[in-house]
């Protein structure tokens, strides 16, 4: 009985291998954008602290206007981080949706070379039972004419 050998196993090594660094890319989308998240999350916090640190300075009394100065121009600082933040974490969700559909054509175009080779796979065993059905009936056919002889 001969061994079944798949013509296009090269290729589909090939294939499994481009799927398995699309799925790679989008790991390391999906990473990069919760580390955008994380930072947002940071800043925000920034902002609520400053916030707070400012109703504090505006209370009746004595008013530091330098002090309010200051944490104005930081919260400018920490508006426009955030914003770019959010337009950074916008073409990251965009990246993520082009490797995601990379990988479902990745994942395609292995899956139809991997049920290609579970067909030819199934045409060479089924193959290899028909002739080994037929040696066996030659062989009973054998035995019968020797039988028959004697």
């Amino acid at each position: 009985m001969s061994t079944f050998k798949f013509r296009l196993a090269t290729l589909l090594r090939l294939r499994a291998s481009a799927r398995d660094q699309r799925r790679s890319d989008l790991a390391e989308a999906f990473h990069a954008e919760q580390v955008i998240r994380e930072q947002r999350k940071s800043v925000a916090a920034k902002l609520a602290e400053l916030l707070e640190t400012c109703r504090e300075a505006a209370r009746p009394g004595a008013l530091d206007l330098d002090r309010l100065l200051v944490a104005r121009r930081y919260e400018a600082a920490l508006r426009r981080e955030d914003r770019d933040l959010a337009e950074k974490q916008e073409a990251i969700r965009c990246a993520i949706d082009r490797r995601r559909e990379a990988l479902v054509e990745a994942d395609r175009s292995l899956r139809v070379l991997e049920l290609l080779r579970e067909k030819q796979q199934r045409a060479h065993f089924d193959k290899e039972a028909r002739l080994e059905t037929r040696r066996l009936d030659e062989v009973g056919q054998r035995c019968r004419a020797e039988e028959g002889e004697r």
